[in-house]
C-alpha cells in the first residue's frame, strides 16, 4: 500500500531524467553528426547494444533498457577527453556498474528469495534506472557543465576535472546496491545507522560491516575505472570515490529517517544519494584546484 501511495514520486525522479537527457542526446547527436559523424555513430550504436544486452538478459525491463540507453549515450557524449575514442568515454564507468550491480543482485539469491528481500527477476524498472543513473547524466549535460564553470563553482584549471562529479554519482549508485545486494548475504545481523541497534536484514536504513566495506570498494572500483578511462588523475580518483562513499552512507541515513516514515520511497532515496554524492564532491573542488590540477 505503502509502495502504491507514493509510486507518483518514482514517475517524477522519471520525468526529471528521461525527457532532459532524451533531448540533449538528440541534439548532441546531431551536431555531431555534422562535425564528426563516428561520434555519434559509435555512441548511439554502443548505447542502443547495451540496451538490447541488457533486455536479453533481463537484467532490465524494455523501459528501463531504452531509459539506459539514453543515458548512456548522454554519458558518452559528454564525458570523453578528445580525441574521441568509444573505451575512454563514460561508456567505462557505466559498464563497470552495470557489471558490478548485476552480479551483486544474482549473488546468493537464493537465500535472498528465502528472506523475501530478493530483486524481483524481471529486471529493473525505468524509474529504477533513473534513480540509480541519472544525475550523473544530468549534472555532466553541457549546459549544467557551463554552468557550474560559469559561477566557479568549480576551482579547477583543466576541463575534465568536472568528470568527478559523473563518477561520484555512478560511485554511488553501484556502492549502493552492491552494499545492500552482498550485506544481505555475507553481513551479520544488520544495525541501524542512526542508533547501532540491531534489525532485521532488508529493514531501511540498517548497515553491516560488510555490506559497507563491499559498497566503498565498488565505489573506488567504478572511480578508479572511470578516472583511468577519461585520463583523470588521483584528484579526480580521490574526489569521485569521496563523493561515492559519502553519498552511500547518506543514503543509508535517508533510509533510517525519511524513508522508514514513508515519506519517500526508495527511487527518491536513490535520487537524492546520487545528488548528494555530486554535492560533496562539488564541495571538495576548491580543493582540487588547490591541489595544482594542471
Amino acid at each position: 500500500m505503502t509502495s502504491s501511495r507514493l509510486g507518483w514520486q518514482s514517475k517524477v525522479v522519471l520525468l526529471l531524467v528521461l525527457p532532459w537527457t532524451a533531448v540533449s542526446v538528440l541534439v548532441q547527436a546531431r551536431q555531431w553528426w555534422v562535425q564528426e559523424p563516428a561520434v555519434a555513430a559509435w555512441t548511439v550504436g554502443m548505447s542502443v547494444a547495451l540496451g538490447l544486452l541488457a533486455w536479453a538478459l533481463r537484467s532490465a525491463s524494455p523501459a528501463a533498457a531504452l531509459t539506459g540507453a539514453v543515458i548512456n549515450a548522454a554519458l558518452m557524449f559528454s564525458m570523453f577527453d578528445p580525441p574521441f575514442r568509444p573505451w575512454r568515454t563514460g561508456l567505462v564507468p557505466v559498464l563497470v556498474v552495470l557489471v558490478l550491480t548485476s552480479l551483486a543482485t544474482r549473488f546468493g539469491r537464493g537465500r535472498k528469495e528465502r528472506m523475501g528481500i530478493a530483486e524481483k527477476r524481471h529486471g529493473r524498472a525505468a524509474a529504477q534506472v533513473a534513480a540509480n543513473l541519472g544525475m550523473a547524466a544530468l549534472v555532466m549535460d553541457p549546459s549544467v557543465q557551463s554552468a557550474l564553470v560559469d559561477t566557479h563553482w568549480l576551482a579547477a584549471r583543466r576541463f575534465d576535472a568536472i568528470f568527478a562529479l559523473g563518477l561520484a554519482a555512478l560511485a554511488e549508485a553501484a556502492a549502493d546496491t552492491l552494499s545492500s545486494e552482498i550485506g544481505q548475504v555475507l553481513g551479520r545481523m544488520p544495525r541501524m545507522i542512526t542508533t547501532l541497534r540491531r534489525v532485521d536484514a532488508g529493514t531501511d536504513g540498517g548497515i553491516t560491516f560488510a555490506g559497507s566495506a563491499v559498497g566503498i570498494l565498488a565505489a573506488g572500483l567504478v572511480a578508479g575505472a572511470g578516472s583511468l578511462a577519461l585520463h583523470g588523475d588521483v584528484l579526480i580518483f580521490v574526489v569521485s570515490w569521496a563523493g561515492g562513499v559519502f553519498g552511500l552512507f547518506f543514503d543509508s541515513l535517508l533510509g533510517a529517517t525519511v524513508e522508514r516514515a514513508r515519506w519517500v520511497n526508495n527511487d527518491a532515496v536513490n535520487f537524492l544519494s546520487t545528488a548528494s554524492a555530486v554535492g560533496f564532491a562539488l564541495a571538495l573542488s576548491p580543493w582540487m584546484g588547490h591541489a595544482g590540477i594542471r
